[in-house]
């Protein structure tokens, strides 16, 4: 399909949600991921086109220093997963972004590396920011061990024993990423140089890529390790455990930005999503096909539910409102919802928006949208952006052209607090130290002059304002030369108006906003599960966990 028409079934139009509905913080903080996700996007490119995986290089001492090289072969081009093991002292492993040192750094490379590449890259990948890398790398990662299970992984299979299933469940990953860089970052190559290839168009797909090898490459770790202490008693994981693990992920308020500096992206983001959850209401009838298939996906999300722990208070009520919710779920297909009505997909949802709690909504969405590959699936084409496209500024529109935008798109701006000590109670600013974003106490902390301009709704509403003062027949060109501080906002809202979703619907500066709802919003759409807080700011969450590794596709690992 094109995605110049997003919609090509008029009939699901009637189904979709609200934008008020979709963008608020609450809910976009409840998202779960679907089918739509850009793992699941990956995976699911990597078996159709038959893609091929080696490992030719793996050079490991006994405490894992050492370097490996993953390589994945798909039917135009190879990409490649420089791994660098460190051996590292506990009291240097640190997830924050200040870290200077890892206990595994890696690189995804264009191509096959040389021996002159390899030599290059151990210089300067693992000090990570302090090097440098060139155009022919196109991320930089690194990763820290989740130690105590590490370790007991190590003993287990070195004793000739496989480790507790329970704790393997608990914690989801043998190591945890604490960046995973892209994007031109740091001389790596930029965006434009992969956007053009087919297995690189849908959004961060080197990126998604780079952390499956990572999980390959954490198994293998423990498994030389267990080798080099347990010799001829060690065995390798089993299969059923080492599906059970995924790559830990600590994110902070770096990623939260994203969303807000992104608008085309993000409404790409939503609408596909939202267009497939339309669909899938939209259909007259359930299949024994799709109906099994719910069945399957409502069950894993069950199972995910229970053995997804977290301490922080916000989401440990969440996960409560998730058990019971999706308890209710099964407890209403039993007794009250009939499949074979007329537009079940639709009468089921209806039921939950009346009675469910945001968490167990947005679960059920992406149970319901699972079955629905062959409905589905090719929207996940029109996920990308040519944001560059949208940048330019129509100087010509008129002022009575951008009120109404204001008044369609950027209602809800104006019904929102800006003045009050509560109402811009914080502002988002760059640290000095390591070039990240922030969230500042306007009232305590100093910097509020170098504010960066995520304050949409307050921006929103102070250009409706202004243009009160214009003639209706004002070309905005004019009024950007009087007043060239609403540059940024007039330009947003000449986006908004063909993009519904382009906007987070809540004010960003409030005392109450919750930054990890943002984080949550664009981690579930990379596929991330297991989302656990550690502050208002910072969350660690799972990828890949249940997902087949490289070597179990050759044999049709289902994903």
């Amino acid at each position: 399909m094109t995605c110049g028409a997003l919609n090509p079934m008029p009939e699901a139009a009637q189904y979709r949600r609200s934008p008020d509905v979709v963008m608020r913080l609450a809910r976009m903080g409840a998202a779960h991921p679907t089918r739509l996700s850009f793992l699941r996007q990956m995976l699911r490119r990597v078996q159709q086109e038959g893609w091929q995986f080696d490992r030719p290089v793996w050079e490991f001492d006994a405490r894992g220093q050492g370097r490996a090289l993953y390589r994945a072969i798909g039917p135009e081009r190879t990409y490649s997963l420089v791994a660098f093991g460190h051996d590292l002292p506990d009291e240097m492993r640190s997830d924050r972004v200040i870290a200077t040192a890892w206990d595994a750094t890696f690189t995804l490379f264009d191509g096959t590396p040389d021996a002159e590449d390899l030599e290059r890259l151990a210089l300067n990948v693992p000090v990570q920011e302090a090097g440098r890398v060139s155009p022919r790398e196109l991320s930089l990662s690194r990763a820290n061990k989740s130690v105590r299970l590490f370790d007991h992984v190590v003993a287990r299979l070195a004793a000739g024993q496989q480790p507790d299933a329970a704790e393997l469940t608990e914690t989801g990953y043998l190591m945890r990423t604490t960046a995973v860089y892209g994007s031109g970052k740091f001389g790596a190559a930029d965006r434009a140089r992969i956007a053009g290839r087919p297995e690189m168009r849908a959004p961060f797909q080197a990126e998604m890529l780079s952390v499956w090898l990572t999980r390959a490459y954490t198994v293998d770790l423990v498994e030389h390790l267990a080798r080099v202490r347990g010799g001829a008693l060690a065995v390798p994981l089993a299969p059923e455990l080492r599906r059970m693990l995924g790559v830990g992920n600590s994110t902070g308020l770096g990623m939260a930005p994203f969303l807000v500096r992104h608008p085309v992206l993000l409404n790409n983001w939503m609408m596909a999503r939202e267009e497939a959850l339309a669909r899938v209401r939209a259909q007259a009838t359930a299949t024994p096909e799709t109906l099994a298939g719910f069945e399957v996906a409502l069950k894993a999300a069950q199972v995910n539910a229970q053995g997804w722990q977290s301490g922080h208070p916000v989401q440990q009520a969440r996960l409560l409102e998730l058990r019971d919710g999706l308890a209710a779920v099964c407890a209403h297909l039993r007794a009250g919802w009939d499949p074979h009505g007329d537009h079940p997909w639709d009468a089921l949802w209806r039921w939950a928006e009346r009675l469910l709690p945001l968490e167990a909504q947005e679960a059920l969405a992406a149970a319901m949208i699972e079955p629905h590959g062959d409905l589905v699936d090719g929207l996940a084409d029109c996920m990308a952006a040519d944001e560059d496209s949208a940048f330019g500024i129509d100087g010509a529109m008129t002022v009575a052209r951008a009120r109404a935008i204001l008044s369609e798109r950027y209602g809800w701006a104006m019904a929102l607090d800006h003045d009050t000590p509560e109402g811009c109670a914080r502002f988002w600013y760059v640290s000095e130290e390591k070039l990240e974003p922030r969230l500042g106490e306007r009232a305590a902390e100093p910097g509020a002059e170098r504010e960066l301009p995520l304050d949409i709704s307050r921006q929103a509403a102070a250009l409706a304002r202004a243009l009160m003062e214009w003639p209706e027949d004002a070309p905005i060109a004019k009024v950007l030369l009087a007043a060239p501080e609403h540059r940024l906002m007039l330009r947003r809202v000449q986006m908004a108006a063909t993009r519904p979703l382009a906007e987070v619907r809540d004010n960003l500066i409030a005392a109450d906003v919750l930054p990890i709802d943002l984080l949550r919003c664009k981690l579930a759409f990379f596929g991330a599960t297991r989302f656990d807080p550690r502050s208002d700011r910072w969350v660690r969450i799972s990828l890949f966990q249940g997902a087949p590794y490289p070597q179990d596709m050759a044999m049709g690992a289902s994903l």
